[in-house]
């Protein structure tokens, strides 16, 4: 019996590793074509004259005093983002977590809309408050634009929803119990809170803060129109190298950089989330969420709610207000202009930008789904050093230069066969680059939580792997599933860094028709740039509330 055993284990460890293997090899092809191609083909361009190497142009780069004012500003503006997002995101992802409130669905929906928008509807929403002109300009005489606290308050904007949803999904499910037992010892309640919920959380609040910084470190948009001449990250210098100076070489060593310190970024957040994979005594959200008692938790909600009314629901606001204030009043007249197409921008009606970017999120979305779903699975299997460098790997669209991708996709997939340039096709495939980080991290921790004896016992009865995940696996992770589609279709819509590159003037998607509306004089292009910003803003709002009434707490990061 005991060799019968040794000689199955084997066996099975061996089909393991075969499916694994097997799940993995479209997903790395994906990545091998799509995304590592196109940024070694940017990184060849500039470092590789007459067919040598010049790596000694790295030093030379680094040692201008501009650019390494460009590195410092775009470490330290990433940590004070990272630090105040916490600071004010914190006790939201508390409010979530552990309070029960009318609106509460609605409200989880909205903070997670800024996330999803594009940075450059967001830095133009924050121009539009802070500016000149703007709404706190008319009215009290501030104005914050030519401050970095304009840079610093759009990426609260944009990331709130990492911390409400990284750190709110687990401290939803801590045993509340732990930290009355700690009480009735005599702790006080920041001794308990301290002592026994800190800890627990630690792991979840240090995944959120290197997400913010990762996301912060790389901007662009909100930079490039809130930072004007004198502020500029490596993203925003990246795109300046490569698009007005031209200079290849500055752009391929500032990628370089950019990679390296995104993949310690990665690194770090890996050994967080398997920190946060360790044993935790974790019950039902609905177990931990009751409604608010005494005057403190209605203060600490009311406190809540007003931030999110003045942080996020005002800029969405102005938003709004801009793209109906006409000159001639109020009314729809920018919305009416979209029709035409005589302003010379596209070859196109604006508003035909609106179905553009529908059908490439839907199949940037299918594209995501698959490669991301395959990922996932192979994933589930989380042992080894192969399969941690494959999560890192499926990461690193997020921080790597949307920038660098989009126009490498322009250099390196201009030949036979893999001849695109004039396909429809690139923009999606770009778009699902960055679905695809989503996809895996809102179907992994579902798919883990599956009990692999389920697999066991369908294999042992004759099911092929592919049969086992369709009778076993997607039953149980079918809701996980739409969860990530929609957050990929949201992330599709929105990606503007590498689109910008390559969307053609007859298709334009929408975060290049605002971009290209934004970039001329005149109101009737703001007034145009504000209604296109205001439908984006309602599509992702609608793509997020049907999301929010089939999500449960425990699905996925996001």
């Amino acid at each position: 019996m005991d060799l019968a055993r040794t000689e199955v284990a084997p066996r099975r460890s061996r089909k393991e590793s075969a499916t694994r293997m097997g799940l993995m090899a479209l997903p790395v092809a994906f990545f091998a074509v799509f995304f590592a191609y196109p940024v070694a083909a940017i990184v060849a361009r500039g470092l590789k004259i007459d067919g040598a190497w010049r790596f000694g142009r790295i030093g030379e780069v680094l040692a201008q005093s501009d650019i390494r004012h460009v590195l410092w500003f775009t470490t330290w503006q990433a940590l004070a983002s990272t630090a105040l997002t916490l600071l004010i995101a914190l006790p939201g992802a508390y409010v979530f977590a552990r309070f029960d409130f009318r609106g509460k669905q609605v409200l989880r929906a909205v903070v997670t809309v800024p996330f999803v928008l594009p940075t450059v509807v967001v830095g133009t929403a924050f121009l539009a408050l802070v500016g000149r002109g703007g709404l706190l300009d008319q009215l009290w005489g501030v104005r914050l634009d030519t401050t970095v606290w304009a840079i610093l308050l759009a990426h609260v904007f944009l990331n709130y929803a990492v911390v409400v949803r990284t750190v709110g999904g687990l401290w939803s499910q801590l045993d509340p119990r732990q930290e009355e037992a700690a009480r009735m010892l005599g702790a006080s309640r920041f001794a308990a809170w301290r002592r026994v919920t800190l800890p627990a959380l630690s792991p979840a609040v240090a995944a959120a803060a290197l997400m913010v910084f990762l996301f912060t470190f790389t901007s662009f948009g909100v930079v490039q129109i809130l930072g004007g001449p004198t502020f500029s990250t490596l993203e925003v210098e990246i795109y300046r190298q490569t698009s007005e100076i031209f200079d290849l070489a500055t752009a391929a060593v500032l990628t370089i950089v950019q990679f390296v310190a995104v993949g310690a970024i990665l690194a770090v957040h890996a050994w967080t989330v398997r920190r946060r994979e360790t044993a935790l005594r974790l019950v039902a959200p609905e177990v931990t969420v009751r409604r608010p008692r005494g005057a403190g938790q209605w203060a600490l909600l009311g406190g809540v709610l007003t931030s999110i009314l003045v942080l996020l629901v005002l800029p969405l606001g102005v938003l709004v207000q801009r793209s109906l204030d006409a000159p001639g009043g109020y009314g729809f007249a920018y919305y009416k202009a979209l029709t035409s197409a005589d302003s010379g921008i596209f070859l196109v009606a604006p508003i035909a930008a609106i179905g553009n970017s529908l059908e490439c999120a839907l199949a940037a979305t299918a594209i995501a789904v698959v490669i991301g779903g395959l990922a996932a699975a192979a994933l589930t299997r989380r042992t080894g050093r192969l399969v941690r460098g494959f999560d890192a790997l499926l990461m690193l669209p997020l921080g790597v230069s949307a920038v660098t991708v989009g126009f490498g996709f322009l250099i390196a997939l201009d030949e036979p066969p893999l001849d695109l340039r004039s396909s429809w096709i690139l923009v999606p495939l770009a778009q699902a680059l960055v679905g695809v980080p989503f996809v895996v991290r809102t179907m992994l921790p579902v798919l883990r939580a599956v009990d692999g004896r389920l697999r066991e016992a369908a294999a042992v009865l004759g099911a092929s792997p592919w049969r086992v995940w369709r009778e076993v696996d997607l039953p149980l992770v079918r809701r996980a599933l739409l969860i990530a589609a929609g957050f990929a279709f949201a992330v599709s819509l929105g990606e503007f860094g590498a689109t910008v590159f390559i969307a053609r003037p007859d298709n334009p998607t929408l975060p290049v028709a605002v971009a290209r509306l934004l970039g001329r004089a005149g109101d009737l292009n703001y007034g145009q740039a504000m209604a296109l910003s205001t439908i984006l803003m309602v599509v992702c709002a609608v793509a997020l509330l049907l999301l929010e009434r089939i999500r449960t707490d425990r699905t996925g990061e996001f």
